[in-house]
């Protein structure tokens, strides 16, 4: 098994992006990774890995791709400008069946323009959504979208982020009727926006047996209580929430961890406690979440934090292999296909 990997995208340089990626082929013995970057620079780092990382370099292939796309760049310049990056040869790896699927850390705005080129669209789909997991009661989890393709959405792109979230619910973990919800400021059905009321609207009708169950509005404090499979917004609202998520996460975990800490007697109960507050932390971190997929692509691609360390960007690959082993974008293009012979029948 194949994946390509854009070596140049994340904040903490190429070595956090190759020491993830030698640890997921250390683990699967199957997996070769395409490194995509400067060759000589990912060489140079590719010696520097430790022991046992080291012994995985063989199944680490280094293709040269010069450029790079800044942070700072907009979607229109990598569109212009970067046909020779390391992202986009990451991407025009996967189009061409050289891999079967991508990962970068690298600029979302760029990476959504770049990947809608390169892979195109599902029929009928008209923009990507960026979709993960995030933990919430009783160890269910609940997979929000967008979370920052798409700033802006209409009614219509709503439902098609519900539709495609019910997809990867049902795809990946087997969710046989995923629960779906409109994150709004409240339940009142005269609460929210236009777009989010008529999505609202268009939701109720679209709902059937076979898809998902609609349960109508959800407030910020839902996303965790285990109620909800699949919780819809537009890239705005997901990308302040998902943040905020994780930051609140590494807060209360430090918090916990302090209070023992804190006197004598609580050095005692830190000790008896460490088993707890390590499977706490383990359960909660957020780099364990790590990976956002582009949904609504013909392939697969996987959006790493751009901050992320190397166990952050060795999850990133963990959720690519999952989405390979599910087939993902067949999947929910199928879906997409048979709902619209649906209505046709309808009309």
């Amino acid at each position: 098994m194949r994946l390509a990997i854009d070596v140049m995208g994340g904040d903490q340089g190429p070595l956090a992006v190759i020491a993830g990626s030698a640890r997921a082929v250390v683990e699967n013995p199957s997996l070769e990774l395409i490194l995509f970057g400067p060759r000589q620079q990912i060489l140079a780092e590719l010696s520097r890995l430790p022991q046992p990382l080291a012994a995985a370099a063989s199944r680490l292939v280094a293709c040269d791709a010069p450029d790079s796309i800044l942070s700072s760049s907009t979607a229109a310049w990598a569109l212009r400008k970067g046909r020779s990056s390391s992202m986009a040869h990451m991407l025009r790896s996967v189009a061409k069946g050289e891999a079967v699927a991508g990962v970068s850390a690298g600029n979302t705005a760029a990476l959504v323009a770049l990947a809608r080129r390169e892979l195109g669209m599902i029929k009928g789909i008209s923009r990507p959504a960026i979709s993960t997991a995030i933990p919430a009661r009783a160890g269910r989890r609940c997979y929000l979208l967008d979370l920052g393709a798409n700033v802006d959405s209409p009614a219509s792109r709503l439902v098609d982020f519900a539709r495609m979230g019910a997809a990867m619910a049902q795809c990946v973990d087997g969710t046989p009727m995923p629960r779906v919800a409109l994150l709004n400021v409240g339940s009142e059905a005269t609460k929210g926006s236009a777009s989010v009321r008529e999505a609202d609207r268009l939701l109720r009708e679209y709902a059937n047996d076979d898809a998902f169950t609609y349960e109508g509005y959800a407030e910020g404090g839902d996303l965790f209580k285990g109620q909800f499979d699949v919780v819809v917004c537009d890239g705005f609202v997901g990308n302040a929430v998902l943040k905020a998520s994780e930051g609140l996460t590494s807060m209360l975990v430090e918090r916990v961890q302090m209070a023992f800490e804190s006197r004598l007697s609580g050095r005692l109960a830190s000790l008896l406690a460490k088993p707890v507050l390590k499977r706490l932390k383990r359960e909660l971190d957020p780099v364990r979440y790590n990976g956002a997929s582009l949904l609504g692509l013909r392939g697969i691609v996987v959006k790493s934090h751009g901050s992320t360390h190397a166990d952050g960007f060795y999850y990133a690959i963990q959720r690519a292999l999952k989405e390979v082993e599910h087939n993902l974008p067949a999947r929910i293009a199928g879906r997409w296909q048979a709902s619209s012979f649906e209505s046709d029948g309808a009309r």
